[in-house]
Parts: C-alpha cells; structure tokens; sequence
C-alpha cells in the first residue's frame, strides 16, 4: 500500500525535531454547492531542525514516532531535505 504525501505549510517550528503543518483542503458544500476550505494540522518529525514557519514543505506517512506525530518531512520548499544529501564537509577518500 502506497504511502500518502500530503502538502502544507509549517506554522509552528517551537518543539525539537517536530513541525506542525497545516495542510488545506477544498471540499464542496453538500447542501448549497459551493466550495469551502477546511485545514487540518499534523505534527511531522524534522529531524536536523531546518523548517521554518512559512516554509511549504511535503509530509508522508510513516510509523508512529510518537502519540501524535505519525508524519515525515520529506520536502522544503519544492527541494529534498539537507540532511538526506550526502555530507559535503568529510574529506574525500583516495
């Protein structure tokens, strides 16, 4: 079973390793028609700290990492994470 991948915005960045994102929706009205926004929050692990508040940013399921948080952070800001790419700072091997 595939993994779902949402996208949404950071709004809180305050805990350690975590970020809430508010994702929105557009749903129609069953009654009169019209389309509505509804928005939910999810908390989602970070693990090196590098979203901010504003930053849009793609979360996909994952195991419980907690009570809560059951989402990663794959995607910031259209780009893949700095801490999946390779460390640039060891020295090369010959």
């Amino acid at each position: 079973m595939p993994k779902r991948v949402l996208t949404g915005r950071v709004t809180s960045d305050k805990m350690d390793k975590t970020v809430t994102v508010s994702v929105d929706r557009r749903i129609m009205h069953p009654l009169y028609k019209k389309f509505i926004r509804r928005s939910k929050k999810y908390a989602a692990h970070d693990e090196a700290n590098t979203c901010q508040i504003g930053d849009s940013v793609r979360i996909e399921e994952c195991r419980p990492i907690s009570k809560r948080k059951t989402w990663l952070v794959v995607e910031r800001n259209g780009g893949a994470l700095a801490a999946s790419e390779p460390d640039v700072a060891a020295p090369a091997q010959p």
